[in-house]
């Protein structure tokens, strides 16, 4: 835990200290008690859920209230895709997903290590072998260059600590004509009872995707209360 914090702390330190990414973010000493103090293109990045929060993943509501086969259909995957599930937590859209492609693969990154412990866990009791854990960072998710056909974050890109660092990042891992698709609680509907920062506008995510080179294409909305958004690699 010791060497990872440190390795984190000079990732950041490198980011800081370019003038590539010294511009990107506002620190303020008030801010939001949900978010950590850091602004991106005028959005607050919200805190983390730790891993102590891994049952609310699992929660048996999530299947009506998410609706994750509506998500994996909107991802039009093929038997042979790899994917990317980009804060995959205790894996519950990773294995999902991992059935639906069973000659592709599935890389459930997580920056986490506890819930990779999880991720293991249900890994072997499900006994799917096309699911591979990965320990990505604040910064990147440690993935190979042009490795990836898609790259889906559930409810996860709004808490990235460094958002500009991560998608530049999971844009190189894409391949050409790669997709990105981000599932987030809709941020212009004050009815869905999810905290502020923890929603996001179709165009702020449209802003901060473009950053990253990602061409909007379409967004879907046939689940109760999140976006689906897709981008594609230019």
């Amino acid at each position: 835990m010791f060497w990872r914090r440190l390795a984190a702390i000079f990732a950041v330190w490198m980011c800081l200290s370019s003038p590539v990414w010294a511009d990107a973010y506002e620190v303020r000493a008030n801010h939001d008690p949900d978010g950590i103090g850091k602004i991106y293109m005028g959005r607050e990045i919200a805190q983390v859920m730790g891993h102590q929060g891994a049952g609310w993943l699992e929660r048996s509501s999530r299947e009506t209230e998410e609706q994750p086969q509506k998500v994996i259909a909107a991802l039009q995957l093929k038997p042979n895709s790899v994917v990317a599930d980009i804060g995959a937590g205790t894996g519950y859209f990773s294995f999902r997903i991992a059935s639906a492609i069973p000659q592709g693969k599935v890389y459930a990154v997580d920056v986490q290590p506890e819930m990779l412990e999880i991720l293991n866990y249900l890994k072997a009791q499900k006994k799917l072998s096309n699911v591979e854990p990965i320990l990505g960072n604040e910064t990147t998710p440690n993935l190979p260059e042009n490795s990836v056909d898609l790259a889906l974050m559930v409810d996860a890109y709004h808490e990235f600590e460094f958002p500009q660092e991560m998608m530049l990042a999971i844009a190189r891992s894409l391949k050409p004509q790669g997709r990105v698709v981000l599932v987030e609680y809709r941020g212009e509907n004050p009815f869905v009872m999810i905290k502020g920062l923890h929603k996001m506008t179709q165009k702020q995510v449209r802003q901060e995707m473009s950053v990253a080179g990602l061409k909007y294409v379409e967004t879907r909305n046939g689940l109760p209360q999140q976006h689906i958004m897709i981008f594609e690699k230019a």
